[in-house]
């Protein structure tokens, strides 16, 4: 017996506890022009407020239906399985539904949170269960819609060539 019964179990639950690390928040802001009419401010503001370092956002000056963004590049390349990228709206991220909904099943596919903090989709944090459904609705929604583009495209191809029209290019 010690003088303090207490005293050992205290250390021994101590000792068996672990150190749980919290995901790191990662953001992305982008704004579409370059020339100054646009700032960063308002998306770093609320990625800021939200909770991601200041280190910790990536950001772009450029069109969203560019491929080439080395912000965005470099921020998909920082994250690691646990972290959450954080954008402040579903279309600072993506180019069209389409680009946004591969881009967030690529991060799941590597353990990766998503969450959007306004404007629609604002519901979207696939840490949770509800951000999953929201999303999964989301991506239901852009194989629908590419759905209906097939569907247009082979209709007016169709009507094209019942008028004696052929499909493609054409040569000058």
């Amino acid at each position: 017996a010690t003088a303090f019964p207490c005293w050992t179990p205290r250390l021994a639950v101590v000792a068996q506890t672990t150190v749980c690390e919290t995901p790191m928040l990662i953001g992305y802001a982008r704004v579409s022009k370059s020339d100054g009419s646009q700032v960063l401010d308002l998306q770093r503001d609320a990625l800021l407020e939200a909770g991601v370092a200041p280190r910790q956002i990536y950001q772009d000056e450029a069109s969203g239906k560019r491929d080439d963004r080395p912000g965005l590049a470099a921020c998909l390349k920082a994250l690691r399985e646990g972290d959450i990228l954080v954008v402040w709206k579903p279309d600072r991220l993506g180019r069209d539904l389409r680009h946004l909904v591969n881009t967030a099943q690529d991060l799941a596919e590597r353990g990766i949170g998503f969450k959007v903090l306004a404007g629609q989709g604002a519901e979207i944090d696939t840490t949770t269960a509800g951000g999953k459904l929201v999303f999964g609705i989301f991506a239901a929604l852009a194989e629908f819609e590419r759905e209906l583009i097939r569907e247009r495209t082979k209709a007016g191809l169709a009507a094209a060539r019942a008028r004696g029209r052929k499909g493609g290019r054409r040569f000058d």
